[in-house]
């Protein structure tokens, strides 16, 4: 009688056991596009700008800001009308692992802060706002974030009787979903919102619906330890206004490079380069062809 041979397994094709009991907390409900936004928001500025740096102790420094270029003013044409403009703005800034503080006030008055303090370890508290003289042009937000241990949930509180709740809950180890409900009594609106992300070491996929008539779908993709390329879809029923953009972000040697262009016809890229330790100079540069707006920037960071 021949000899049988020994059955061999393919270990490649069988399945994972997942363990529902120790799946990883998610990101938080409102980051849920961070990865997208690094590329797709880069922060363009128009005119020059310095910024200094004076640190002082390990966790506290101050900070000085000038910038010069125009503004845009409110027109009923297309055209695009701008002055010139120039601000200063000092700030004041305290970070340690448990808490963060975060001030700036300029001449006129206004003042813009943030707070944030990990009052336990799965509860933080947020706080940002922005206080000014002008009427009815004051802000303040407040977050109480609570983190279990595959889920997330956050209360929030704002100017203008706003009220919102949020859960994400990871459902397997890439995949969390979640929703939101909020109400802005000065307006006297109310929503409700319903995400899903789904996420693994090279790309995250991110989609998101509201009653308000929002539809937001973005896509980043890893291609290598410095390159990350994006994409964006952005869709509201209501009033028919549809965007879609693609972006990167890529980290060099001494420099970082963001970009994107859209389906409205703008393009944008931002370059910070580091010249030296403590010396880092900025590129900024927007083109909106169909608003005929060009804007360009550079800009100096002295201080670590």
């Amino acid at each position: 009688m021949a000899a049988i041979p020994p059955t061999t397994v393919d270990t490649s094709k069988v399945d994972q056991h997942i363990d529902y009991k120790n799946l990883p907390l998610p990101i938080p409900y409102d980051e849920l596009h961070r990865e997208a936004l690094m590329s797709l928001k880069p922060e363009v500025f128009e005119g020059a700008r310095f910024d200094y740096n004076k640190m002082l102790t390990p966790n506290f420094f101050l900070s000085h800001s000038v910038t010069m270029g125009p503004t845009e003013i409110p027109s009923q044409s297309s055209e695009v009308i701008k002055i010139p403009t120039s601000s200063y703005e000092f700030g004041a800034n305290y970070i340690d692992p448990k808490l963060m503080l975060i001030g700036r006030i300029s001449p006129e008055g206004r003042l813009n802060g943030r707070f944030k303090y990990d009052l336990l370890d799965n509860i933080t508290l947020k706080a940002n706002g922005q206080l000014t003289s002008e009427p009815h042009m004051s802000q303040v937000m407040g977050t109480i974030d609570y983190k279990g241990n595959d889920y997330r949930a956050q209360l929030q509180f704002g100017s203008g009787a706003l009220l919102g709740a949020n859960y994400i809950q990871s459902v397997t180890p890439n995949l969390s979903l979640g929703g939101e409900i909020f109400y802005t009594g000065q307006h006297r609106k109310s929503g409700v919102g319903y995400a899903a992300r789904y996420s693994n070491d090279k790309m995250v996929a991110t989609g998101q619906v509201a009653n308000t008539g929002m539809i937001a779908l973005s896509y980043s993709h890893k291609a290598s330890e410095k390159i990350s390329l994006a994409t964006e879809f952005m869709y509201n029923y209501m009033s028919r206004d549809v965007t879609a953009s693609v972006g990167y972000d890529a980290i060099l040697r001494q420099a970082r490079v963001r970009g994107k262009v859209d389906s409205n016809g703008c393009v944008s890229t931002f370059v910070e380069e580091r010249l030296s330790p403590g010396l880092g100079f900025l590129l900024s540069a927007e083109l909106d062809h169909w608003k005929k707006d060009y804007k360009f920037g550079f800009g100096v960071n002295v201080g670590e």
